[in-house]
């Protein structure tokens, strides 16, 4: 007979989970396990929201296990190491993005892109290597492989380096990677929310030229005003997008300038058609980018703690999570829900 949540670990943990597709969150009882040689159990202060928890509360994408505690955005502080632990000790802040295990073997691994590992284990929902399934950040405890663990600098507070070790990290890799980060670049961002807002914050950061296109005229002020971007365009704007042709370098295919690069970071529910002859007339290229390696989030940590690269969040009590969840389907937040995991989590056994 299978191990129950409750007992297949020695310790006891707490959170909140989704026993079905209709992804309502309730508490939910279960364990985690004992802190191994190379292990860092922390407690849980704040966790984001990522709009993939909802996606996997539903089963939007067919590949949920429940029960299901989501969370991937996850901050707190160490309250036990390991003995063969060596860059965390207790009492320091530490995070826990996408992702919590890997190969550590292969090529990707050995290159720091354990995010592209074949045998990478994600954060909650998925089988971990002792068969078991991963619980996320909307609990109380977390136990985590030192290797997988980020360092949260300490100018950094936990609610605001939630959300970068998974909004934070997806658009910071594609700038890096590709290039967008030189200063005077002109970067597009399509789209102002919980990611597009961050990489307008992180390429103003590397001195780039921002434009932030957008379906919503009302966002335009505080695009400019607030986050600093340098300019703003309503896609359903005709003239306005006719009158940017040529003129960005990172943007959708029509907007782009030669050798021009759209780098897709969102997960759209319909496949891309594809324009090809404006592809082709123009030598563009699409690109897609899935979260970072572990010391391509550290460094993105490090970069914004100096920086002052830091998410728009509303702060939230765990027993809101469900009124969250139902605001983030209509686009409801500015711009990233920050469950206050260690003040409002009450336990009920």
């Amino acid at each position: 007979m299978a191990s129950q949540p409750e007992t297949e670990h020695p310790n006891k943990a707490f959170g909140w989970a989704a026993r079905d597709p209709s992804g309502l969150l309730s508490p939910f009882n279960f364990s985690r396990r004992a802190t191994g040689e190379q292990d860092v159990t922390f407690k849980v202060m704040y966790c984001g929201i990522c709009h993939s928890d909802l996606h996997m509360l539903k089963n939007e994408w067919g590949n949920t296990t429940f029960p299901i505690v989501p969370g991937h955005e996850v901050a707190g502080v160490v309250t036990e190491v390991g003995s063969k632990v060596q860059n965390f000790k207790v009492g320091d802040k530490v995070g826990v993005g996408v992702m919590v295990a890997s190969c550590k073997s292969c090529e990707s691994c050995a290159g720091n892109l354990e995010n592209f590992c074949p045998q990478m284990v994600l954060t909650y929902s998925a089988k971990n290597k002792d068969g078991t399934i991963t619980y996320g950040g909307y609990s109380d405890s977390m136990v985590i492989d030192e290797a997988f663990a980020i360092r949260i600098p300490d100018n950094l507070s936990l609610d605001v380096a939630a959300p970068l070790l998974c909004a934070g990290i997806t658009v910071y890799s594609p700038l890096r990677y590709f290039g967008l980060d030189k200063p005077g670049l002109h970067v597009g961002v399509v789209g102002l929310g919980g990611l597009g807002h961050v990489a307008v914050k992180f390429a103003k950061a590397f001195g780039c030229k921002v434009t932030v296109i957008s379906t919503s005229p009302n966002k335009k002020k505080e695009a400019i005003e607030s986050l600093g971007a340098d300019s703003f365009l309503v896609s359903r704007d005709q003239d306005q997008m006719k009158g940017a042709v040529y003129l960005i370098g990172v943007f959708i295919l029509a907007l782009l300038k030669t050798n021009g690069k759209l780098v897709m970071v969102g997960l759209p529910e319909k496949p891309l058609e594809l324009p090809i002859f404006s592809l082709t007339t123009g030598r563009k290229s699409i690109a897609g980018s899935s979260i970072g390696g572990i010391k391509e989030t550290q460094e993105m940590i490090d970069f914004a703690a100096k920086h002052n690269v830091k998410p728009d969040i509303e702060v939230i009590a765990m027993d809101y999570v469900n009124t969250a969840m139902e605001r983030l389907v209509k686009a409801d937040v500015k711009y990233r829900f920050v469950i206050d995991v260690g003040n409002t989590l009450k336990s009920t056994s």
